[in-house]
C-alpha cells in the first residue's frame, strides 16, 4: 500500500551515509536483483560511496527525513548514444510495498529529462524474476519492450532480462 504521507527526497550521497547504505546493500534480499555483491563492511560501503556515488553525474540517495533508505542512478550514455540513459535503483527491504521506489524513480526521471538535455530515452534492464521492479516501471509508463534472452551474467549465471523504455515524449502518470 502506498504511503504518500512520507516525505521522500533525493540527494547526492555523503560519506556519512555509509552506515545507512550498508543496511540495504548488506541485505541479500535487496542485492539479489542488483549488480552488486552484498556489501559486508562499513568500509566497503564508504569506498563505494566515495568512488562511485559521489563522482557519478546522477547517483542519488533516496531519503526519508534525510536518512538514506535507497539508491538510485541515471547513467547517461556517451557519444552517439547520449540520447539514452540507464536507470537503476534499490530500496531497503523494510520500505518495500509502500510506493516509495515508484515515487523516487518518478522524481529522478523528471529531473533527468530536465537536467540531461540530450536525453530522449530512459531505459532499465530488469531480471525476469524481479516482479516488483517491473511493477515500478510499468506504473511510471515505461514500456516493456522485449525479453533479452541470456543477456547478462548475474550472480554467476547467464540470465534473461526485460528491457523497459520511456521516451521523454511518452505520457507519465
Amino acid at each position: 500500500m502506498a504511503n504518500n504521507s512520507l516525505e521522500i527526497t533525493l540527494r547526492p550521497y555523503r560519506p556519512s551515509d555509509a552506515e545507512d547504505f550498508l543496511t540495504y546493500t548488506g541485505d541479500e534480499k535487496v542485492t539479489q536483483f542488483t549488480r552488486w555483491n552484498t556489501f559486508t563492511s562499513k568500509e566497503e560501503a564508504l569506498s563505494y560511496i566515495k568512488d562511485f556515488c559521489i563522482p557519478h553525474p546522477y547517483c542519488r540517495s533516496i531519503c526519508i527525513h534525510d536518512r538514506s533508505i535507497g539508491f538510485l542512478f541515471i547513467m547517461p550514455q556517451g557519444g552517439d548514444d547520449k540520447c539514452r540513459a540507464e536507470v537503476g535503483y534499490a530500496l531497503a527491504a523494510e520500505y518495500w510495498g509502500q510506493g516509495i521506489a515508484t515515487r523516487a524513480v518518478k522524481m529522478a526521471i523528471s529531473d533527468g529529462f530536465k537536467e540531461l538535455t540530450d536525453l530522449v530515452r530512459m531505459q532499465a534492464l530488469v531480471l525476469v524474476e524481479n516482479k516488483a521492479s517491473q511493477r515500478v516501471l510499468e506504473k511510471l509508463g515505461f514500456y516493456k519492450e522485449g525479453l533479452l534472452r541470456k543477456y547478462t551474467f548475474h550472480k554467476g549465471a547467464v540470465q534473461d532480462v526485460f528491457m523497459y523504455g520511456l521516451l521523454s515524449a511518452d505520457p507519465m502518470p
